[in-house]
């Protein structure tokens, strides 16, 4: 059986349905735990696939799980579909143009990522039926990736328990195995609460909150230099006890994000940053309430999945992209500001020789793929693929869909993944994402391998970083929504 037409035909095949689909999402344009509509439509084209579908997994209104197939292996491919704020674009325009009416875009390209995955999925299916071969095949639906982070509370209800392996990708803008980890992370509000007073003819009588949460941030700028260098905190005010500066506040509150390469970092300087919140309250006679909101694991790049996913890639080959492709890319590529693009001519410069810049910038959708390349150096940010990871040996993928240089979470993101430019880089990842998963259940012994370097790194254990009391920070009012329009 020639896996690799076989997915290629399959995903060509439902070429045009793909494209449908991913502009229903993109249209759609929902933040985090509030993706009815996008998920609805990804569950409709499962079903129709012939696949069996469970809605409201883990506690979220807008999670599912599709499955088809049986027996090992059990291969996961994770879909996102949430939407950034502040990042409506019209697609295919090149200059900054907001959708009227719409506030939202997919200005990190969550729709093509959605669709893409549940592209991979039909084409393994497509597979199974063909060759005969025992295993399943199921597409996540995870919500929230940006604000919510759908894919811990996944994890937490043992969702990926019995997977062997797990596949995902993200439009970038490049091509190549994804071989770095990324930092864990979790979400503390610190609220406190104290006693009002006039400011001016009582203020002993007061015990202010806002200082409390003043004082806290100082404690918390000194603990910095005494925790790892590759830690972050974040903080945001969320609350400052009103507007009236003749009343002492009785009530604040800051929002931390605390994060570190490891989960057993984070969980070690959180609770150091709870006793500066603590003792931040002794010194005002206030009291503090800790909350975790949600919090999300390192991501750890299994070794085999992460070959066999950089083995898929360079048989299926990078996005074949147009002339035309090309022209509308070069267009968004100037509208980013004079001194951004300087320095990405910079770096262009250092990975293709300074002749080749020109040419680069004038053709700058790439259809080079990088060399492999497994660190445990992790990037800036933080995924909940990492919390996946935890559970089972997991891998992704990046595919051009956005021109080079191009930053995610903007207008430009969000207009190029609603062109034709979005839609090649989400069908190439269907096609390598299908490939790898068709290669462990051609050599099942590759999910034996991978489970053992996971057990290796982890001790087999995966500790959530969100206390089971918790819940998915689900909107009030989504639930019934979704049940209303027949999630």
């Amino acid at each position: 059986m020639d896996a690799k037409n076989t997915v290629k035909q399959a995903i060509d095949q439902r070429r045009q349905a793909l494209c449908d689909l991913h502009h229903t999402i993109w249209q759609s344009a929902e933040m985090g735990y509030e993706e009815i509509q996008s998920a609805k439509a990804l569950c409709a084209y499962m079903a129709a696939e012939g696949f069996t579908v469970e809605t409201g997994v883990a506690d979220i209104p807008t999670a599912f799980v599709a499955s088809y197939g049986s027996g090992k292996p059990v291969i996961a491919i994770l879909a996102e579909y949430d939407a950034l704020s502040q990042l409506s674009q019209q697609g295919g325009c090149p200059t900054k143009d907001p959708i009227p009416g719409q506030e939202s875009g997919h200005g990190c390209g969550h729709s093509a990522l959605g669709t893409g995955s549940a592209a991979a999925a039909v084409a393994v299916k497509e597979y199974l039926q063909k060759s005969g071969k025992p295993g399943t095949v199921r597409l996540y639906g995870c919500p929230a990736e940006e604000n919510g982070w759908g894919k811990t509370f996944m994890a937490r209800a043992g969702l990926f328990s019995d997977v062997d392996a797990a596949f995902t990708w993200h439009p970038f803008d490049v091509n190549g195995a994804w071989g770095t980890s990324s930092l864990a992370n979790v979400s503390v509000k610190f609220k406190f609460t104290g006693r009002t007073a006039h400011a001016a003819a009582a203020p002993h009588d007061g015990r202010s909150a806002l200082d409390s949460c003043e004082i806290m941030n100082v404690g918390v700028n000194y603990l910095r230099e005494h925790i790892i260098p590759e830690a972050r905190l974040h903080y945001a005010y969320l609350d400052v006890g009103g507007s009236s500066p003749n009343v002492v506040q009785d009530h604040a509150c800051v929002h931390y994000f605390v994060r570190a390469p490891k989960n057993a970092q984070v969980a070690e300087i959180l609770e150091r940053v709870k006793d500066v919140a603590r003792g931040a309250a002794l010194i005002c006679g206030t009291q503090v309430n800790i909350e975790i909101q949600a919090g999300m694991s390192d991501y750890i790049p299994n070794p085999t999945m992460t070959r066999v996913i950089d083995a898929a890639l360079r048989e299926m080959g990078a996005p074949e992209f147009t002339a035309e492709d090309q022209a509308l890319a070069a267009q968004y590529f100037q509208s980013q500001p004079a001194e951004m693009r300087q320095k990405i001519e910079a770096g262009l410069a250092k990975r293709f020789g300074a002749d080749k810049v020109a040419e680069v910038v004038a053709a700058p959708l790439d259809t080079t793929i990088l060399p492999l390349n497994i660190t445990g150096i992790p990037m800036a940010g933080s995924t909940d693929v990492g919390d996946v990871s935890y559970v089972t040996p997991t891998a992704q993928v990046m595919l051009a869909g956005f021109c080079l240089g191009t930053t995610p979470h903007t207008w430009q993101v969000t207009g190029q993944t609603g062109s034709s430019i979005g839609e090649k880089g989400l069908l190439k990842a269907g096609e390598v994402m299908a490939l790898a998963a068709a290669k462990v259940i051609d050599d099942p012994s590759l999910a034996e391998q991978a489970r053992q370097e996971l057990v290796a790194e982890t001790g087999g254990v995966y500790n959530c970083p969100v206390p089971a009391e918790v819940l998915p920070p689900v909107p009030a009012g989504v639930a019934q929504r979704a049940k209303e329009a027949g999630l």
